[in-house]
């Protein structure tokens, strides 16, 4: 199943494609040969207990999830850098979309351009909190940290339990979706960088007539979170085949970019609609 996460989708580890997949591991754990050993030998070789992934390098749940928190951790020691010095938020916006694209972009995956992402995001998303918290909307941080960890968590029970699961006409909607989320977010950007809507949300603050004048950005708020939590369902689809493939060990940290990137976006869509709701 194809992610929308670049992340995920530009590395091989996680392809669903066995041929795809079987070239990646070969030559990684190079075969036995066993001509020319005696029977005590070929005895002693098929009594060794049998390699478990971490022998053989092989990325597991439990070294990818201790990839991931640890790019949580550096990640949430970059939001209180940004939290009490919210002026460096501009420039980690700007350092972390190149680091993000540099991190997609790279054939193999590198632990310290991973962290150096999370800590750059981290700086980014402690100054825009900060920013909110401060001069419009108290308690807010609070609210949409406790809202992304209830998505999170809730979409993960459900996937692990296996009551949701991603599917190809899902996905295709999701995709179709996200192409539509995009093109009104470069146009809202348009209109405000220019000055033709002068609200700080743009065309997420129209008024909706019908629906007693709830802003529009109330409704596209709830849809992209959906969104954001079936990308989540992605994410664990393809770590999930990372694994089952015997993806090498050092793909792990693939995957706590590509759980970074999706829970970002998760939390500052929570964060966005908390503020038009407290309007």
């Amino acid at each position: 199943m194809a992610s929308s996460n670049p992340a995920f989708n530009r590395s091989p580890a996680f392809s669903s494609n066995r041929d795809v997949a079987a070239k990646l591991q070969a030559g990684a754990t190079p075969a036995v040969s066993t001509e020319g050993m005696t029977a005590a030998q070929l005895t002693d070789l098929y009594s060794v207990p049998s390699a478990t992934p971490s022998d053989t390098d092989r990325m597991t749940y439990e070294d990818t999830m201790v990839k991931i928190v640890t790019s949580f951790v550096i990640l949430l020691v970059g939001a209180a850098v940004g939290w009490f010095l919210p002026v460096l938020a501009l420039p980690a916006a700007l350092v972390g979309f190149v680091l993000a694209l540099v991190n997609i972009f790279k054939k193999k995956p590198s632990p310290a351009l991973v962290l150096s992402y999370a800590a750059v995001e981290g700086i980014f998303v402690g100054g825009i909190t900060q920013f909110f918290e401060t001069t419009r909307y108290s308690g807010i941080a609070v609210q949409a940290v406790l809202g992304t960890l209830i998505v999170v968590a809730v979409t993960f029970a459900l996937f692990a339990s296996g009551k949701i699961r991603a599917s190809k006409k899902a996905t295709k909607v999701f995709l179709i979706a996200m192409v539509g989320y995009g093109a009104f977010s470069l146009v809202n950007f348009i209109l405000m960088a220019t000055g033709a809507s002068s609200d700080a949300f743009g065309l997420r603050s129209t008024p909706i007539p019908f629906l007693g004048g709830l802003p529009f950005g109330v409704v596209l708020g709830v849809l992209v979170i959906i969104m954001a939590a079936y990308s989540l369902v992605l994410d664990f689809d393809s770590i999930q085949t990372g694994v089952k493939r015997g993806a090498p060990r050092i793909y792990g940290w693939t995957a706590a970019f590509g759980i970074m990137v999706t829970v970002v976006w998760l939390y500052l869509e929570i964060l966005r609609l908390l503020a038009l709701l407290r309007r």
